[in-house]
């Protein structure tokens, strides 16, 4: 079944509909409203619109860069990924302002190849890594100095959901008021919370049947999730994420965000031994570009086709058991730096043609 892309088609509706005029950064201008909220239940499929063709490579590769704590765009350009070309060259061209400045193609070609300047301008400031692995705070040290201390809230997240996972405060936030200045672009979407609940007893039957080819409920004496543990192992959990996102790009960057959301839902659950199951996006101002008006009307007259799905596949990190032994056992920080694009397959992925639109920046 697939139903987001029919809400998000009725989300680009509304914008035309109820939409009012609003002028903004990039000089484009926008038809915008305000407070909308669009929901997907994972066990319908991995929510990857259909009504265009998305770069699912792409999304995968942005979503990786973040969770690496990365901030450097080298790492998006060695998959060719190149959602944040244009914010690194406005960056260049605002601290340079001279004559002999390179153009776009000469600049992202410099950053792939000269690793100086790659690490100077490739940089985009403390944006989305860098808060979700290195949020700096601020600790008493003798003398009542203060020093710096930095939170991985990603790892933290794991830590509690593992331990604690009934808790309020499974929250990451990407929006520092303190380094806001010192970013190319103030995060859009600005944290995410995660929410989880114990699966009933049928639940988890249902789980078992479906993984197991051999499965017979008579098995079953006391239907407890202790001997369903110890018969058919299956997770006791289900997990949900709900993302906050104060300026949405509602063509070009919404389904990239839902998309992405929904596989870092996919990662976390792999790790914790959960089940995804809903992808919530509270959405601030909405807003489709006026150069972006034709392109939506034809994605909302076409029809929708069936979700895929994912598969996740880690890569080998121990090469020999002598190197296993020396480095002990694989954490999920481990995992994360292993992760490549290639680790996350589509299944199943059915779409109409892309439709071209401009990256406004």
């Amino acid at each position: 079944m697939n139903t987001i892309d029919s809400k998000y088609q009725a989300l680009l509706e509304d914008i035309l509909d109820n939409g009012v005029e609003k002028q903004d950064r990039t000089g484009t201008g926008t038809i915008s409203v305000f407070g909308r909220q669009i929901r997907h239940k994972m066990s319908q499929g991995f929510p990857l619109l259909t009504t265009k063709k998305m770069a699912w490579k792409s999304i995968v590769t942005e979503l990786l860069w973040f969770l690496r704590g990365d901030t450097n765009i080298k790492f998006l350009l060695d998959y060719d990924c190149h959602i944040w070309d244009g914010d690194a060259y406005k960056n260049y061209l605002n601290h340079t302002q001279t004559e002999a400045s390179y153009t776009k193609e000469q600049f992202i070609n410099l950053i792939k190849t000269d690793k100086d300047w790659a690490n100077v301008w490739g940089e985009l400031g403390p944006i989305y890594g860098k808060q979700w692995r290195q949020w700096q705070g601020w600790m008493d040290m003798q003398g009542n100095e203060k020093g710096s201390l930095w939170y991985d809230q990603i790892l933290r997240l794991v830590h509690d959901l593992k331990t604690n996972a009934d808790s309020r405060r499974l929250m990451v936030s990407a929006w520092n008021v303190a380094e806001l200045d010192q970013m190319v672009l103030p995060p859009c979407h600005y944290g995410f919370q995660v929410y989880t609940r114990e699966l009933s007893i049928d639940e988890r039957l249902h789980l078992a049947s479906k993984k197991y080819e051999v499965f017979d409920p008579f098995d079953f004496h006391t239907g407890g999730h202790e001997e369903i543990d110890e018969l058919y192992p299956v997770p006791k959990r289900a997990i949900s994420l709900m993302w906050n996102q104060r300026s949405v790009d509602t063509f070009l960057g919404l389904p990239f965000n839902i998309a992405s959301y929904a596989l870092l839902l996919e990662i976390i659950a792999k790790e914790v031994n959960m089940i995804p199951e809903d992808l919530i996006g509270n959405l601030g101002d909405v807003h489709l570009y006026k150069n972006h008006i034709e392109q939506a009307k034809e994605q909302i007259e076409r029809e929708p086709y069936g979700l895929p799905t994912i598969q996740i596949t880690e890569r080998n990190w121990y090469q020999h058991e002598k190197v296993k032994e020396q480095l002990g056992p694989k954490t999920f920080r481990d995992i994360i730096l292993s992760y490549r694009p290639d680790c996350f397959e589509l299944i199943g992925y059915e779409s109409h043609p892309k439709i071209k639109a401009p990256l406004s920046n």
